[in-house]
Parts: structure tokens; C-alpha cells; sequence
């Protein structure tokens, strides 16, 4: 960018003086300012009033509902087609599908400091969704050629052959395309969205706090299409057309969030990885462990701010907590020589090691959220699939389809929440987002408890059902259980309300308190804690059947293919007490985290009217 293209105010050595404000007036006397750290599309200075902002923010929306179309109709109805199609069992179709979930939430944690240091968040939506479609593609020739998949046969007849060999390895391929993709999408964009507001201005950081709670009704819009008619597509069309389909849905996908490039505010490369600052302050905390601590905090090494860049990030020092990597700061170097960053860091260094440690407890609380989200994408689906799923004489509605529930209270839930709750809590507790991020947290928690709870009682009843009409034998599919698929609405609606409390909570908690080189990463911290969540259910999954095979005709609780015969009450009981456990070490730590309040910065420099071309 060319010296004259900003006009700001220097002072005597030439450096940039941003308390003072140089202004413009631009069209019809209104004022419009240079966003601090931001760009547009062609590297010159974002905007206000022009780039970022909510009007500008919808194409994000639509990507991410569009992409939710897409990902959602496999999440839900994957573990069917592993099992109609590629013939894979019950129990190894669960785990699946869960390792599919999993690695593409733990790979979303990668893909943020690839986005950081190399090329930018928008960017990395970009390719990610490339990524996913080509995933998409590859999917949609398996299920479209007999050749790519198992001989046809009616599962789980003993004679059905499991996928096997070049075609098992084209189904991971495909698979775990589109979850690095669909991971750089909930990796990167969550974090670009929250980019086009300023946290430091008043208006924009409520806008902000809305804008994650319309992210949340994007993805619902789009998941409830994707397990309403894609389902249908993928149930009563045929496989390769319902891939086709996603497939397409995704390019328009990417249509959709480049479009909305010009008007982008986008957040410039760090060129350097933020998190490898934070453990250079650990590993320097270790190796300064027998160090004296200085008596006076201001003897601690920081850099002069004298002679720091306009963009460089000060953090006042704290007594607590995490007192011990405070050595990390402790003055070795002689004066005017370069310190080693290994062993003597910036007081905001250690500052932001102290808060990503404290919010260490907070992320795992989130794990077993994870666990029990994954039981409404196995199980509670074959629970579905053995009841009567029909809405009317001759209307039968897909067991995948069941989302819709949670989905459909969310869409209802989420604009009810935002507009009539928070304004209310806000005048009740002062805060600008109703109720603090933790406690929205704990709602969420509580109420995921509760959702285990109802569908172990649930699962009872069916049973009983089952071993009353001398069904325990029956075919899923073909004979239904004389009781309707919608006793499993009150488990996946209040598990819809949790996660409405406890997703959202989690996204804006960790994007608030992240220090600033690691904002982008916030969202990755939530889709990490899925991911493990994910993998615990699968390691839960395993260690139960091992535990139970030998006390259990099915050879475990959840062995078999036939889940009349299993004990899934029993496993839900166990999940409604792990995640019991779990809420009680939710409360200690919740109530022991200190927030860390955003420093209020003056206002930015303003534009003058000729340079805001796009």
C-alpha cells in the first residue's frame, strides 16, 4: 500500500500517533474509520461503514448454512449407509462414524495456526471447500457405481459381504476429504465472522454476541434441510443422488462466501504462530524454575513501548493465578542484547500463557458434550429405524430425519433467545449478552443431562414394547415396533436447547477471552473438545463391550447388530452419570475462572472519502 493512501498523524520521530485522530467528512456528512489490523480483499484498510459489519456479514451466513446442507445429511445418515450399503455392523458403524466426527473437529485445531501463519482465514474457507467438494464428488461415484461398492444384499443376512479392499480405501478417502474440509470451514469461518465486528467498539461487540447466535440458526436452517430432504433424496432416490445433491449445495456454497469477498474485513497473517509463543512462556517457566522471583512485578521483562510497533499487544501483569510462570519474565540478557526466547519472555507473553492455562479446565468440561452428541448420530438413529416412522397413513419419515426436532426448536428457540431473553436478562444482570458465557455454559450442561436421562427411560420403554409383542427378532425397517419414532422427540429437543445454550456459550466465551493473535484459534478450542468427545465415545463404546461381553447373550451392552437385544438404557444411565460428574466439575472450575476484561483502545484513524473505492 502506497504511503499516501491513509492519512494519519505523526508525531516528532514519525511514528504513528493514534490518540490523535485526523478526519474526513465523507457522504452526507458521515464519518468513516480505518478498523485497526483489518484489510479488505486487496490489502488496503478496512472500513467501517463499508467492509465487515452485519449487512456485510450475510454472505458468511449463507456459507455456513449452505456447507451444514451439505455435512449434515452425512452426519446423521452415514451410520446407515455403512450399514445398508457398505455392510459394515452396528457397533463398528457407530465407531465409524464417531472417528469421521472426531477427526474432523481435531483437524480443525491444525488447520487454525496453518490459517494464521500462512495464508489467512478467508482463504482457508475458500480451500476447505474446495476440499469438502471434491471429498463430495468422490462419494457420489462410489454410491453411483456398482463396481466402487459391495454386491447388493439385504443386511444383516450372514451372506452380505463387507466393503473391502480399493473400494474401503476410496470410502476413507472420500470421507475424510470432506472432513478436513468441513474442519477448515468450522476452523476458520466462525473466526472471519467474528472479524467483521470490533469488540472494542460498544455497538459492534453486542452485534458480535448476536451474530454467533444467527451463525448457530444458519446451521440449524441448513441442517434441518439437510435431514429433511436430503435424507429423503439419499433414502428414496438412491445414495448417489442424494451426494449429488450435497455436492452440489456446496458449490453453491463456495459461490456464496466469494461474492461476499469485497466486502470482507479481514484479518491480516501473523506470519508467526501465536501458539508457539505461548510455549516458549512454558518451556521458559520450566527451565527458570530455581530463578528468583523479583519482589516488584515491574522489574519483569516487557519491551519499551516507546519503541514498539503501533500494532504491538500490551497485557498488564497479574498476581494471579498461575504465579510460577511469572520466571518465564525473569531479566537475563543484558541490556540491549536480543534475549532468547526460550528463556525470557514479554510479561504479555506469560500474561496470555496464564490465561489459556485457566481456560484448559473450562475446554475439557466440554469432552463429554462431545459423548453425548454423539449418541443422537448412532444410536438414537437405530432406535428410529426399529419404530414407526410414519407422520401419516402412508407418509413414513427416514429414522435420520429425527433431528429435525432439535433442529426445528432451534430455529425457533435461537431468534426468541436473541430477541426477547437476552434483552430482558440484560436489564436484569447489566450484561451486554444477558447472561454471562459460563452460565449459559451450565444451562447447556444441565440440560444435556437431563436429555440422557429421558432416553434412557425411552429406551426402557421401547424394550418393553419389544419383548411384549415378541419383537426382539424383528428387522428393523420392515417391522416397526407398535410405538412411534416421536417418543424420541423429547430427548433430542432438550438436547437441541443444550446445545443451543452451551455451543454458542463456548464459541463467544472462547473467542472473548483468547488473547488477540489467538482469536482465530477460539473456535478451534470448542471443535477440539467435540473431537475428543467423539473419540471418547468411541473408546466408551469398546471398553463397555469388553466389560459386559461376558454377562451378555449379545456379547456386550452394545454388541450385535440387533439393539433389541442390547442394553442401551443402560449405556445412556451410564453417559446421564459421567456427564453428572462432569457438571459438578463444570461448577468448580466456572466459579474459580476470572474473566479477563477487553482494554478499551481510542478510535480509529478515519477515512477520507476517496479511498473508500473497493
Amino acid at each position: 500500500m502506497e504511503n499516501d493512501e491513509m492519512s494519519k498523524v505523526t508525531d516528532a520521530t514519525g511514528k504513528v500517533d493514534h490518540s490523535m485522530v485526523e478526519t474526513h467528512e465523507a457522504v452526507e456528512g458521515q464519518k468513516y474509520g480505518f478498523i485497526e489490523g483489518k484489510v479488505d480483499w486487496r490489502g488496503r484498510p478496512a472500513v467501517r461503514g463499508r467492509h465487515g459489519g452485519v449487512g456485510n456479514s450475510f454472505f458468511i451466513l449463507v456459507n455456513f448454512g449452505l456447507e451444514s446442507v451439505a455435512s449434515l445429511s452425512l452426519a446423521v445418515n452415514l451410520i446407515m449407509y455403512f450399514m445398508l450399503i457398505m455392510h459394515v455392523g452396528l457397533a463398528d458403524a457407530s465407531n465409524l462414524l464417531t472417528n469421521y466426527m472426531g477427526t474432523s473437529y481435531m483437524i480443525a485445531v491444525l488447520i487454525t495456526v496453518f490459517a494464521d501463519t500462512v495464508i489467512g482465514r478467508y482463504q482457508t474457507v475458500i480451500i476447505s471447500s474446495l476440499i469438502e467438494l471434491v471429498g463430495l464428488l468422490l462419494l457420489t461415484l462410489q454410491a453411483h457405481s456398482p463396481k466402487l461398492k459391495p454386491p447388493e444384499c439385504f443386511f444383516p443376512a450372514p451372506t452380505c459381504q463387507k466393503v473391502s479392499g480399493d473400494n474401503e480405501v476410496l470410502l476413507y478417502i472420500g470421507l475424510y476429504l470432506v472432513a478436513i474440509g468441513s474442519a477448515g470451514i468450522k476452523a476458520a469461518l466462525p473466526a472471519h465472522c467474528a472479524d467483521q465486528f470490533d469488540d472494542k467498539h460498544p455497538k459492534e461487540k453486542r452485534q458480535m454476541s448476536s451474530f454467533f447466535n444467527w451463525l448457530l440458526l444458519s446451521m440449524c436452517i441448513g441442517g434441518a434441510f439437510s435431514v429433511t430432504i436430503f435424507v429423503w433424496i439419499q433414502n428414496k432416490k438412491g445414495w448417489d443422488k442424494g451426494f449429488g445433491a450435497a455436492t452440489g449445495v456446496m458449490g453453491l456454497a463456495v459461490i456464496a462466501f466469494v461474492i461476499g469477498l469485497p466486502r470482507y474485513r479481514i484479518f491480516t497473517v501473523q506470519g508467526s504462530s501465536a501458539l508457539l509463543e505461548i510455549f516458549r512462556v512454558y518451556v521458559a517457566a520450566i527451565r527458570n524454575r530455581n530463578l528468583q522471583l523479583p519482589e516488584n512485578p515491574d522489574e519483569l521483562y516487557e519491551i519499551s513501548r516507546s519503541k514498539a510497533s503501533p500494532e504491538t499487544e500490551f497485557v498488564a501483569h497479574r498476581d494471579k493465578p498461575f504465579r510460577f510462570l511469572d520466571r518465564a519474565a525473569i531479566v537475563q540478557a543484558p541490556t540491549g542484547e536480543t534475549p532468547n526466547p526460550w528463556r525470557q519472555c514479554r510479561v504479555t507473553q506469560v500474561e496470555n500463557a496464564k490465561t489459556m492455562l485457566a481456560m484448559v479446565p473450562i475446554f475439557c468440561s466440554a469432552i463429554i458434550m462431545g459423548t453425548v452428541l454423539a449418541q443422537f448420530q448412532t444410536f438414537s438413529i437405530q432406535q428410529g429405524a426399529t419404530m414407526d416412522t410414519r407422520i401419516a397413513k402412508h407418509v413414513q419419515m427416514p429414522p435420520a430425519t429425527l433431528p429435525i426436532i432439535p433442529l426445528g426448536m432451534l430455529i425457533f428457540a435461537v431468534p426468541i433467545y436473541e430477541r426477547l431473553f437476552v434483552p430482558f436478562a440484560r436489564r436484569i444482570t447489566g450484561h451486554p449478552n444477558g447472561i454471562p458465557y459460563l452460565q449459559r455454559v451450565g444451562v447447556g450442561l444441565v440440560l444435556s443431562i437431563l436429555s440422557m436421562c429421558i432416553a434412557a427411560i425411552v429406551e426402557m420403554r421401547r424394550k418393553r414394547v419389544a419383548v411384549r409383542h415378541n419383537m426382539l427378532d424383528a428387522i428393523p425397517q420392515l417391522q416397526m415396533l407398535p410405538m412411534s419414532c416421536f417418543w424420541l422427540a423429547p430427548q433430542y429437543g432438550v438436547f437441541g436447547i443444550a446445545d443451543m445454550f452451551t455451543l454458542i456459550g463456548l464459541l463467544e466465551f472462547f473467542y472473548s477471552q483468547a488473547p488477540p493473535a489467538l482469536k482465530s484459534m477460539s473456535s478451534a478450542f470448542l471443535w477440539c473438545s467435540m473431537s475428543l468427545g467423539y473419540f471418547l465415545c468411541t473408546i466408551l463404546v469398546k471398553a463397555v463391550n469388553a466389560a459386559t461381553k461376558n454377562y451378555t447373550a449379545s456379547g456386550g451392552w452394545l454388541g450385535g447388530n440387533n439393539i433389541n437385544r442390547n442394553h442401551l438404557d443402560l449405556f445412556f444411565w451410564l453417559l446421564a452419570v459421567l456427564s453428572f460428574l462432569n457438571f459438578l466439575n463444570y461448577l468448580y472450575w466456572s466459579s474459580w475462572y476470572k474473566y479477563v476484561k477487553p482494554q478499551e483502545q481510542p478510535d480509529h484513524v478515519v477515512v477520507p472519502v476517496e479511498q473508500q473505492q473497493v
